[in-house]
């Protein structure tokens, strides 16, 4: 699949990517948890804006089975990460007509995924330092009235620290389910960022797109982060780079197969934002291993979240406690 306009070719789409690093079909093997490669340097304060570190975060996919979100957000914060990121689907449905991208059968975590919203207020409660957010909230599959009321509620609560990774997906069905077109959703993704950004800046928010139309309204709490919260912009697809200029405040591609081909990309992002008038653009990746850390960080990437498998206590802080050995 092509990204952008010289842009490499990626053997597989964002979600497949993270897919086949999270999945239990896809286990972590020991190469995930080696050391990082020679040079990597990285962060663990929430304001590092990037440029001589990297962040580092992590995700998780939480169900029934797994850690609880009070019992990880806790050992994450305390082992000196950055952030915590969660996955995003509401159901999926039985026909299964849309491939997984991964291949084979879809890993069963994803019918049992919690929601992300309660997950993020619960390791809110419990922590006061990581960065929370979605990543990615399927936007497309939710009211975009109720969601900015969530997010502002989680900045609020979590005293600012809220991230908003968003994006289109890939299981047409599911989306389907929500009464929407999945060939109009980046359309819609587009609108809803939209309608959401004026509910969180705006006295009155207001919004009126072809798809999305937001009547007058009062909406508060207000995000505590002046200017609203940031929106990542999930994805590696055709056009990616050009919705992340049009609506986000930063990039969330998956991992890449190979770093140059990366850091061509995110010099073509940071070209057009220039041409644009915009600042430098930060970007996490999403579902990289350790060991490219170097390379990453030589591409211009300020954040890299990290999977941790979607399983028991036991498990889940162990190898947690492996991928610490790369936080400085």
């Amino acid at each position: 699949m092509q990204l952008g306009h010289n842009s490499l070719s990626l053997a597989l789409p964002s979600s497949a990517t993270i897919n086949l690093l999270l999945s239990e079909r896809n286990r972590f093997g020991p190469d995930y948890l080696a050391d990082p490669r020679p040079g990597a340097t990285v962060s663990t304060d929430p304001e590092h804006e990037g440029g001589d570190s990297v962040k580092l975060g992590v995700t998780i996919w939480f169900t029934e089975y797994t850690i609880g979100p009070a019992e990880l957000a806790v050992a994450v914060e305390e082992r000196g990460f950055e952030s915590m990121l969660l996955p995003d689907h509401t159901n999926i449905p039985v026909s299964r007509r849309t491939p997984f991208p991964g291949g084979g059968e879809l890993p069963r975590e994803y019918s049992h995924l919690l929601d992300p919203f309660v997950a993020l207020a619960v390791a809110a409660a419990v922590t006061k330092r990581i960065k929370l957010g979605p990543g990615v909230c399927l936007l497309m599959e939710r009211d975009p009235i109720a969601t900015a009321k969530a997010m502002a509620s989680l900045d609020q609560v979590s005293g600012g620290r809220a991230l908003f990774g968003v994006g289109g997906g890939w299981n047409l069905e599911e989306m389907e389910n929500h009464g929407t077109d999945p060939r109009t959703r980046f359309r819609l993704l587009r609108e809803r960022v939209g309608a959401i950004r004026s509910l969180w800046t705006d006295e009155v928010a207001h919004y009126e797109g072809s798809l999305v139309k937001v009547e007058p309204t009062w909406q508060w709490p207000k995000p505590l982060q002046p200017g609203g919260i940031p929106i990542l912009v999930g994805g590696n697809g055709p056009g990616v780079i050009d919705r992340v200029l049009e609506y986000g405040d930063e990039w969330l591609p998956a991992m890449a197969l190979t770093e140059r081909a990366l850091a061509d990309d995110i010099a073509l992002l940071q070209s057009k934002a220039a041409a644009a008038g915009r600042d430098r653009i930060p970007v996490t990746v999403y579902g990289a291993p350790p060991q490219q850390l170097g390379a990453l960080e030589e591409a211009g990437v300020d954040r890299v979240i990290l999977g941790l498998p979607p399983a028991g206590a036991d498990e889940v802080l162990k190898a947690l406690d492996q991928l610490a050995a790369n936080v400085a």
